[in-house]
């Protein structure tokens, strides 16, 4: 969104009793607030003008009424019922001159107004209050104005998210950067998909989620709800719904949500109610992948965040232990049914898990366990559900961890596995998964397949040997081949190659010579140990 564009400024204050007095044309009176100064905040509709004994029934609320006291009744209870009426119709304030009639304001007065709340401020000097209605409705015209622009720009950038079929991440990304508030769209089951947060933190808005979402209390229609005062609204559609967008407020004194507030957040849910009518993956999966990926790439901006988001997900992040599963399908198909399958089978053995696609046919999986369960298990009943789907897959694990931020290193090290995993690799004789104690020289040299050193080693060591071979028609790199598995055993070598002792001796002598090597050594015979597998890994590649 663009930061200069004013729908994105925050929405606009009301004019409230405070903001009026403080006008040049009030304060000229020497305004005093006698009663209501914690009710100072309330909006300003309107500014009467009146001098009758029952003004409350030309008033509709919201107004500030202005009176030089001339009216006021003689005897206290007309004056209370003058400032019952007032309150009973939601009058923002009272203010009269003690100019004409009064010189101090009526005990009776004081006391009526304190009883009922309402704000009583006095005048010590003449105001014309003519001036005042024009200077503060001029305002109140402006504001309005302005709103319903604002409003249509609302209008305007979430039908342009629309026609361009944008996903629920840019629609609750737009009305937060609009609202200037943390926007959160949850599942049915109390479980937040995705946050975007605005004047909090990841940590302060998602912070036990589950348990505030379901005190905020269920709603058919856009409101204000629950202890924490939330905005919400159901995104559903013909009937079904599939969940609700949150608009929450940054702090306790933040003003209340506004009608450009429910009229952006409506909007938000009629974007959100097309998004997933387009877009056919579900929310769920769409935030599994998300938090995978931000765990994966670090990208929370501190531990706790990282910790809140996964808890909103329902995954437990206390008193847990985590495991870290990549699942590669090698160009396979069924990436979307074998996600799914993996999820719905996490869910019916109870186990606490994170399933989504990492990278094109990758899936990444993280376990959260208790102390004492055993991860083997689960991962060989996930292993052989892959394997059942993608008998051409790799499933690979990485170490166990205690901590949540320390998911990214086990991620990395099951990454390592399967980059050290070439086709056709079998399987460990006791299970059918792979991990980083299954990685040997033959397994590491392939992962390094590509690296111009290893490539620049292997060549270094026996190209003279190869090149022999080529211009001569002679066999002598599977001579070196059969005396190095033999472990420097010249008789078994000469078994193997099927050659008599003699040749067997002859052949490695022209070998010593070619690559000026001594072959009794036992180092240079590991360094063209590692160069002759390497070789044989780049050729297989």
């Amino acid at each position: 969104m663009n930061d200069d564009h004013p729908a994105e400024q925050g929405p606009i204050r009301p004019l409230t009793v405070a903001d009026v007095l403080a006008l040049p044309v009030l304060a000229a009176g020497r305004p005093q607030v006698v009663t209501g100064v914690p009710d100072l905040d309330r909006p300003v509709r309107w500014v009467h003008i009146t001098e009758l004994t029952d003004p409350a029934s030309f008033l509709k609320g919201g107004e500030l009424v202005l009176t030089t006291g001339m009216p006021l009744p003689q005897d206290a209870p007309g004056v209370r019922r003058y400032v019952d009426e007032l309150a009973d119709v939601g009058a923002a304030a009272l203010v009269i001159e003690l100019v004409r009639r009064y010189h101090r304001p009526p005990d009776a007065l004081v006391d009526a107004c304190r009883r009922r709340g309402l704000p009583l401020v006095t005048l010590a000097k003449d105001v014309n209050f003519l001036e005042v209605t024009q200077v503060v409705h001029a305002l109140l015209l402006g504001n309005q104005a302005e709103a319903m622009r604002r409003t249509q720009r609302i209008h305007e950038a979430f039908t342009t998210l629309t026609l361009r079929g944008a996903g629920p991440e840019d629609v609750v990304r737009a009305a937060a950067e609009m609202s200037g508030r943390t926007v959160v769209l949850e599942n049915l089951v109390h479980q937040a998909l995705i946050c975007e947060p605005s004047g909090l933190t990841v940590e302060e808005a998602l912070a036990d989620w589950e348990r505030r979402s379901r005190a905020t209390g269920p709603g058919g229609d856009t409101a204000t709800r629950g202890p924490e005062g939330w905005l919400t609204a159901p995104v559903e559609y013909q009937g079904e719904r599939w969940g609700r967008v949150a608009m929450l407020p940054a702090r306790t004194d933040e003003p209340a949500f506004g009608p450009e507030d429910i009229t952006l957040l409506e909007r938000t849910a009629m974007a959100l109610t097309v998004a997933r009518l387009i877009h056919p993956t579900p929310w769920e999966r769409t935030a599994h992948r998300n938090a995978l990926l931000d765990l994966v790439e670090q990208r929370h901006r501190s531990a706790e965040d990282a910790r809140a988001r996964c808890s909103a997900l329902g995954l437990p992040t206390d008193r847990s232990h985590f495991v870290a599963i990549l699942v590669d399908l090698r160009a396979g198909k069924g990436g979307t049914e074998t996600e799914s399958r993996l999820l719905q089978e996490l869910r019916t053995a109870g186990v606490p898990a994170l399933v989504g696609e990492l990278a094109s046919d990758r899936l990444g999986i993280l376990l959260a366990l208790r102390a004492s369960q055993p991860w083997r298990p689960i991962v060989e009943c996930l292993s052989g559900t892959v394997l059942g789907l993608a008998p051409g897959a790799v499933v690979s694990v990485g170490p166990e961890v205690a901590d949540l931020t320390d998911t990214a290193r086990s991620f990395r090290e099951a990454a390592r596995v399967v980059e050290a995993t070439p086709p056709g690799q079998p399987l460990p004789p006791d299970r059918s998964f792979h991990e980083l104690s299954d990685i040997g020289l033959r397994r590491l040299l392939y992962a390094l397949r590509e690296d111009p050193r290893v490539q620049g080693y292997t060549e270094r060591q026996l190209r003279r040997l190869i090149d022999h071979d080529t211009q001569h028609g002679t066999d002598l790199l599977t001579t070196l081949r059969h005396y190095l598995d033999a472990a420097g055993n010249k008789t078994t070598a000469a078994r193997r190659g099927g050659l008599s002792r003699e040749t067997m001796y002859q052949r490695l002598r022209t070998i010593e010579r070619l690559l000026t090597r001594d072959l009794e050594s036992g180092d240079q015979r590991t360094e063209l140990h590692v160069a002759l597998t390497a070789l044989d890994v780049l050729r297989a590649d």
